[in-house]
């Protein structure tokens, strides 16, 4: 006796195993949504940026520019 089996649409593991792929490039559609809908403001006239250091243009000049990570503690 010989058991018929059922067609790969119908079993449940092929769904699972593509539902992870599928979850992830949900989520990356969304996040490039929300870069697309939500951009960074831009830096005011007067200070400069250097990745995470924004200082002032007219700041002295033995002043040390501190990251705003810094700035928070």
């Amino acid at each position: 006796m010989m058991q018929q089996s059922n067609p790969w649409w119908k079993e449940p593991w092929p769904w699972l195993l593509m539902s992870g792929p599928l979850l992830a490039m949900v989520a990356c559609g969304v996040t490039i949504w929300l870069a697309m809908t939500h951009p960074d403001p831009p830096i005011v006239d007067g200070v400069s940026r250097h990745g995470l250091v924004v200082e002032k243009a007219g700041s002295g000049i033995g002043r040390q520019a501190v990251p705003a990570t810094a700035q928070a503690r």
